[in-house]
């Protein structure tokens, strides 16, 4: 239970910071990859904040024998950079940039009742659905 609690407390203020730093903008976004236009610098200092907050906890929290709330850590043991890596990576910069709205930003503006917030969230869950099953489809026939 306490789990849960602090796992809503920590996404009602990741939400709360998309909002103030206005990401849940897509303009924003749009902005920010418009280089040779008028050009929005405010994504990249979001971007910094995040990774300098990031990269200082990371080294101090695994250095812990476990989390606080759980037994373990849960740490990908991939090491390569495969075709699925890239090819997700691909897809997820082009919805991205057409969008203007990536996870985090879309499920906060969806809660604000942002109608195209809502369509891209619906889009990445089809997204999840259909590569379930063409990956349950290409392990059927392999």
């Amino acid at each position: 239970m306490a789990r849960n609690i602090i796992a809503l407390v920590c996404g009602i203020f990741f939400g709360l910071g998309l909002s103030l730093s206005q990401m849940i903008n897509p303009n924003k976004v749009i902005g920010f990859l418009d280089i040779t236009g008028k050009w929005d610098p405010s994504l990249a200092l979001v971007m910094i904040g995040a990774l300098t907050i990031t990269l200082t906890s990371f080294r101090l929290i695994i250095k812990r024998s476990q989390p606080i709330l759980e037994t373990g850590f849960h740490i990908s043991q991939k090491t390569v950079i495969d075709r699925s890596l890239l090819l997700g990576a691909a897809i997820f910069g082009i919805g991205w940039g057409m969008s203007g709205y990536c996870p985090g930003p879309a499920i906060a503006g969806a809660g604000l009742k942002i109608t195209e917030a809502g369509l891209v969230v619906l889009s990445i869950y089809a997204g999840f659905f259909v590569h379930k099953w063409v990956s349950g489809f290409s392990k059927k026939h392999e």
